[in-house]
């Protein structure tokens, strides 16, 4: 018992820890970093077309996957049946992370239907939401069903709290770090923390194709004159990001309980 409760102490101890090392290092990058306003060329992309009446009509639909994805994906986490997933835990957060995708999709195209800042939040907060809930998912998977939870409480508190700040002080640092965090600590804590679940190389695989597309961002206008204005980098984002959820799904169909953490061990008990 003793033994029990000075475990329980130690892991306490440690997520606030990791917590307080975190509010730190995002103190030090809000003070040394320089604010980053909107600005009107956020919203020009190199594909403006406008097909049938639909402006930036290549940028709208390719927003469509995103909602056949979210939808499906949010119906298998709640029917449980085709799905792994063998903690409530990981059905809140892989829920959310479908719902956010779906929304993403409505999102996304109502501001491309108009790009300027008074719709960007539409774009950015689905976004934020499924970059919460996914990460969340990992850490329950990957540290404890307790702490993803509560990450996942504290992230969508964070995801809210960027898109007021942004809305208010016109700065998206915060959401620039928000976006940053995930692609850094995922990749890190696949080679730190044991897998639960075989098929975990399918978060890398994620992670990539995520890089991928937000290379092809960048690149929008030099990849819509490489292939002749046929389609642009940022649309070819969309199709690229949409993966990740794909892969994702792949991973939890065919994902089987490979290893009892001894963490897990240590919250049941």
């Amino acid at each position: 018992m003793v033994w029990m409760a000075t475990q329980k102490l130690a892991i306490r101890g440690k997520r606030r820890r990791i917590w307080g090392g975190a509010f730190l290092c995002w103190v030090f990058l809000m003070l040394v970093t320089p604010k980053i306003s909107h600005s009107p060329k956020h919203h020009l992309y190199a594909d403006m077309r406008n097909f049938l009446g639909v402006p930036n009509t290549l940028n709208v639909i390719t927003n469509f996957p995103f909602l056949v994805v979210g939808v499906l994906g949010f119906v298998l986490c709640c029917q449980g049946g085709l799905f792994n997933i063998s903690l409530p835990g990981e059905v809140w957060g892989w829920a959310l992370f479908y719902a956010g995708i779906a929304g993403l999709a409505f999102g996304s195209a109502y501001y491309h239907l108009k790009p300027d800042d008074s719709r960007v939040t539409w774009d950015t907060l689905p976004m934020m939401i499924a970059y919460s809930s996914l990460f969340s998912s990992f850490i329950v998977e990957r540290v404890g069903e307790r702490i993803g939870l509560s990450s996942l409480f504290a992230l969508l508190f964070i995801a809210f709290l960027s898109t007021a700040y942004d809305r208010t002080y016109n700065d998206i640092r915060l959401y620039m770090m928000f976006q940053l965090i995930p692609c850094i600590a995922i990749p890190g804590m696949c080679f730190v923390f044991p897998p639960k679940y075989t098929h975990s190389r399918y978060w890398l695989w994620a992670g990539g194709v995520y890089l991928l597309s937000k290379f092809e961002a960048v690149a929008d206008m030099k990849i819509y004159h490489a292939n002749h204005y046929i389609i642009s980098g940022h649309s070819l984002e969309h199709l690229c990001l949409v993966m990740v959820p794909v892969l994702l799904s792949i991973m939890l169909m065919h994902r089987n309980i490979k290893c009892q953490r001894i963490g897990a061990i240590k919250e049941c008990s």
